[in-house]
């Protein structure tokens, strides 16, 4: 089969491109066709380090797993992670190429158009490229050196469906202002509007869904109903910051909302027990019943150390674990619960050394090379009572090398995993995704509480799958397919 490719660029962030890109890539898929999504710039600090220690955004990865296919860089060359000070770090090819302000970044893209190029040869290769803008395709501030919306669809000759998110209001009005401000060869390539997040009756969106095709002269290929999957969200626009209580008599879990929170897909895996709650702790007033905290990783460690000092909620994590309350840092929160972290090559700011919380006797250096790599080995903890050996398996991203006194328990020469009594901390992305692991932890929390222990019957791979597999169902039953494949062959 020739390559084909079809673009989604949404009305917004947050209008579902992700989610109908990798609903697409689903179906194509299951479908037999063979089949890579394709994001030329994002921004996110959400990512994932792949086999090869490349970084790339979390969304295509979850895209990736999809296709069933391992995750490359070339799925997403360019990935921007805001830094703070009106800096962004550049990731390019997988690979961090320091941080710019944002006009270093604007007049370094038409440069980058190359290695989009190339990276998208390596996506010709299959039957299909499905591919992903940002935001919205028409910031009149940025359609001049577009590299991303509408600019890479005349680049890679895709044609384009647009996704509107009707959750909002006022979805006609975006739809139609969206297609208005295209030029009119821009017009020429959208080829369909979905019309996603809608609850209700689809019969009473008919008089208007008609009115916006005779406007646009542009067909609506489906609307996607509202739902909710246990699915990896792009960015901070995503729902999983608001605070979930499923019982009154379950586990209590805190989760620490820095201001340079990032890899929050750390937690995906707490919304599949039924017996969790998850509250955010954006405020000193916010704490109140956990029986886990758990510090996030960090884009910006220093100033989120800085924050929490600001905001008071570094006493009370202190006043936590005096308690006995079980505290866990990832990355930038194993960093920010050391003595100290110091940074002299300014790779976060002008700042070259701050205090941590001192609860682990361990300092941090921040290092020019930041580390990424996938990780798999073994921890030996006696946390839980007798000594026990998991297998753990996830990735780092750091740029920080850490270093001290406490008892390390991954049987690696590195600082990978550290314990302390009732506090953990890793360098481990997706540690919690360990099954084993995970129960182990919460079942001493559900013995220290009187509840009755439970175990996972499924692993989170599998999980994932089940969760594509619904999501897949949704699109399918909700789209004209007919019509998408008719845009894919250009009919």
């Amino acid at each position: 089969m020739k390559h084909k490719n079809i673009m989604i660029v949404g009305t917004s962030s947050g209008a579902g491109k992700s989610m109908t890109v990798t609903g697409l890539c689903r179906i194509f898929f299951k479908d037999g066709k063979s089949v890579a999504p394709f994001k030329s710039q994002n921004m996110s600090l959400n990512s994932f380090i792949t086999k090869k220690g490349d970084e790339i955004g979390r969304a295509q990865e979850l895209q990736a797993v999809a296709c069933e296919l391992e995750p490359e860089f070339y799925m997403n060359p360019i990935l921007l992670k805001p830094s703070g000070n009106g800096k962004i770090q550049v990731i390019l090819n997988g690979k961090s190429i320091g941080n710019m302000g944002g006009t270093e970044y604007s007049e370094k893209k038409e440069e980058l158009k190359k290695d989009i190029f190339s990276a998208y040869e390596n996506v010709k290769k299959f039957d299909i490229g499905v591919i992903e803008g940002a935001g919205s395709p028409v910031e009149l501030n940025l359609m001049k050196n577009d590299i991303v919306n509408m600019g890479l669809a005349e680049m890679l000759d895709a044609p384009v469906i647009l996704v509107a998110d009707i959750d909002r209001g006022g979805v006609f009005a975006s739809i139609y202002g969206t297609i208005m401000l295209m030029n009119e060869k821009e017009r020429a390539r959208v080829k369909g509007v979905i019309i996603n997040k809608f609850r209700g009756y689809v019969e009473m969106l008919e008089p208007g869904l008609r009115e916006i095709e005779r406007l646009t002269n542009v067909p609506v290929l489906g609307v996607i109903p509202y739902f909710k999957l246990n699915l990896e969200d792009e960015d901070g626009v995503s729902e999983k910051f608001k605070s979930v209580v499923k019982t009154e008599k379950g586990i209590n879990i805190g989760v620490v909302k820095l201001k340079h929170l990032s890899n929050f897909t750390d937690l995906d895996v707490f919304l599949t027990y039924d017996d969790v709650n998850i509250k955010y702790l954006e405020r000193a007033e916010d704490f109140s019943n956990e029986d886990l905290i758990i510090i996030p990783g960090s884009k910006n460690t220093i100033k989120d150390i800085e924050f929490l000092r600001e905001s008071g909620m570094n006493k009370k994590i202190l006043e936590a674990e005096e308690n006995g309350k079980f505290i866990f840092g990832i990355c930038g929160g194993f960093q920010i619960l050391g003595k100290k972290v110091r940074d002299p090559y300014g790779v976060e700011g002008e700042r070259k050394e701050i205090e941590g919380l001192g609860l682990l006797n361990l300092e941090t250096v921040m290092e020019k090379k930041k580390f990424t790599q996938q990780y798999k080995g073994k921890i030996r903890t006696q946390s839980f009572g007798d000594i026990e050996e998991f297998e753990i398996e996830g990735y780092e991203i750091h740029q920080g090398e850490t270093f001290g006194e406490e008892k390390n328990i991954s049987i690696d020469d590195r600082v990978v995993v550290v314990e302390k009594e009732n506090i953990f901390a890793t360098y481990v992305h997706g540690i919690f995704d360990n099954r084993k692991f995970t129960d182990k932890i919460l079942n001493k929390i559900r013995n220290k509480k009187g509840i009755d222990e439970k175990f996972s019957n499924i692993n989170y791979r599998d999980f994932r799958l089940q969760e594509l597999d619904k999501l897949e169902k949704i699109y399918r039953e909700n789209l004209d397919m007919e019509k998408v494949y008719e845009i894919l062959e250009r009919k």
